[in-house]
């Protein structure tokens, strides 16, 4: 199976690429970027070819892409991708803006090519866990919900809105409202939030308070931030809490670590789930055996309309609702 990366833009594309030269009948045939001295490099590490531009590596008849470039190139890089007949798997969140994230939605539907978003948190064993436990009734109806996704600055384009779509509140919601809505099996119905810069003077928001209610009257909160200070002993934490009628479980997907005392402090030693490489090989499988993605490019429309309700909630001071279950369906599923 040939594969291709476009962009190393984004952090998870360095886990990604190492994920695919360790899958049997996986070659990776080269990487795209156009910054030419991080593409070297990167393919130099990889021991793959470089390419200039997308356009070149597309042309090498690849059966699958794996977009890590900013966000708002999503639509374009995907979108190219597509028109070549190369599966997708993009990162999130899936684009900018919701209308481009239909597009690419649309574009793969009319290709006939697999479409998935990159939510590793999926591939969590204790989220994964969770998700049995309330599916089998352990904790009765769920009613309530409360997540956090607190992390530290990513800098560089994270902080260009042009570029990222926004600043924490679109990096952060995606990945928890994704778990939210795959344990719920429901979709959000309206969102309210308080967005603001509070840690940074990057002139992007680092931190908001979302929230929100299923469709199903189930009623949740997220903290999602870029609070973690330069010294803090991991990027973040994921962190979500389900409250039913039989009881309460919590999770904590970056749980699965040792802390570490010495001399200059405190650092964590993880030793859990490596979630970048269940989702590569989840994409792979998916593409492999011509099945439906685990993870459709609708679940990463769905994500990113609650961030963009989010910043017009912020905006307005006004509860936004939601499309919610208005286009499902619209996304072909073989």
């Amino acid at each position: 199976m040939r594969v291709g990366i476009i962009s190393f833009a984004h952090g998870h594309a360095y886990s990604y690429a190492s994920s695919l030269r360790n899958i049997e009948d996986v070659e990776l045939v080269g990487i795209a970027d156009d910054d030419q001295e991080r593409g070297k490099q990167a393919a130099k590490t990889y021991e793959t070819a470089y390419y200039p531009t997308y356009q070149a590596l597309l042309a090498e008849k690849l059966d699958a892409v794996v977009v890590t470039s900013e966000n708002s190139r999503h639509k374009e890089h995907a979108v190219a991708a597509a028109r070549a007949k190369a599966a997708v798997l993009c990162e999130k969140p899936l684009a900018s803006t919701a209308e481009d994230a239909q597009e690419i939605i649309d574009v793969c539907n009319e290709e006939g090519v697999l479409l998935q978003t990159a939510f590793p948190v999926r591939f969590n064993e204790a989220v994964a866990r969770a998700k049995q436990r309330i599916d089998a009734g352990e904790f009765g109806d769920i009613v309530a919900i409360k997540g956090t996704n607190r992390g530290k600055n990513p800098g560089g384009w994270f902080n260009d809105e042009e570029l990222a779509g926004g600043g924490a509140v679109i990096d952060h919601t995606v990945h928890v409202v994704d778990i939210m809505r795959w344990v719920l099996d429901d979709e959000v119905a309206q969102v309210y939030a308080e967005v603001d810069q509070l840690f940074s003077g990057n002139g992007v928001d680092d931190a908001g308070l979302l929230t929100f209610t299923f469709h199903n009257g189930v009623f949740a909160t997220l903290d999602c931030s870029w609070s973690r200070n330069d010294h803090f002993p991991i990027w973040g934490d994921v962190t979500i809490e389900f409250i039913g009628t039989k009881g309460t479980l919590k999770v904590d997907a970056q749980g699965q670590k040792f802390d570490v005392f010495h001399g200059n402090g405190l650092s964590y030693m993880y030793w859990g789930d490596d979630m970048d490489d269940g989702l590569i090989r989840d994409f792979i499988a998916s593409v492999q055996t011509n099945r439906a993605p685990s993870i459709s490019g609708n679940d990463g429309l769905r994500a990113l309309e609650v961030a963009l309700g989010a910043y017009e909630a912020a905006a307005t001071k006004e509860v936004v609702v939601l499309q919610g279950k208005e286009n499902e369906g619209r996304e072909k599923r073989d």
